[in-house]
């Protein structure tokens, strides 16, 4: 089973009430990075193309190979799946640019 992460300004001494992330600072933020994408459904199909499930939400996709990783907006905070090692150092680098933290989700 993978780690869920979530980037919070919870943390944040120094920011204003409410220490949150709004959909519109993200939506602002991934529109100037290339390797992300917005969707409002987010689409999983299983192994072998046996099953397909949509998600509804606000969903940042970013491209990394051949598999979107979804960051997902949900009451003021971004949640990413650790299951690919390849996401912590991006994950790290988008919560220093949203001045946040990560915690485990």
């Amino acid at each position: 089973m993978s780690r869920r992460y979530r980037i919070t300004r919870e943390f944040q001494q120094d920011v204003p009430s409410p220490r949150t992330i709004s959909l519109e600072e993200c939506k602002a933020y991934f529109s100037s990075k290339p390797d992300f994408t917005y969707t409002p459904v987010y689409t999983v199909t299983g192994t072998g193309g046996a099953a397909t499930m949509s998600i509804e939400g606000d969903f940042f996709l970013w491209s990394f190979g051949d598999a979107p990783i979804p960051f997902r907006h949900y009451d003021g905070d971004l949640y990413v799946s650790g299951a690919n090692d390849a996401v912590i150092p991006k994950m790290l680098e988008v919560a220093s640019e949203l001045k946040a933290d990560v915690s485990d989700g």
